[in-house]
């Protein structure tokens, strides 16, 4: 019989990790714009949109999206992510797709979560 060659595992369960990538509720990453999805009630939800920087216009953004994704909309103030818009519907593809075409945010810096 052959011997059974031990695989040496460079993973370490105890070492400290960086969480700069990965996505933790309540702490934002340094650029990333996290489009979600929340489930209201029955077939009906909603999409947010937080982690847009503070130099853009938040409303006139909203003018836009809603205008292009044919869909209500609003702004509003969370106090742990700062301000949040809001979008009738599950639009994160077209609110990614948006904020990239119009150079708001880098497609590397969307994250897209939810179901």
């Amino acid at each position: 019989m052959s011997e059974i060659d031990i695989l040496s595992v460079s993973f370490d369960p105890f070492k400290e990790v960086d969480n700069s990538t990965e996505f933790v509720p309540g702490v934002r990453s340094k650029g990333a714009v996290h489009v979600r999805v929340q489930q209201r009630n029955g077939r009906k939800c909603l999409t947010t949109a937080p982690g847009i920087s503070k130099n853009f216009s938040y409303n006139k953004i909203l003018k836009d999206l809603r205008k292009e994704l044919c869909c209500n909309g609003n702004v509003v103030e969370d106090l742990e992510l700062g301000q949040v818009i809001q979008l009738q519907g599950d639009q994160r593809k077209n609110v990614a797709h948006f904020l990239t075409q119009r150079g708001i945010v880098k497609k590397e810096q969307v994250k897209l979560h939810g179901f």
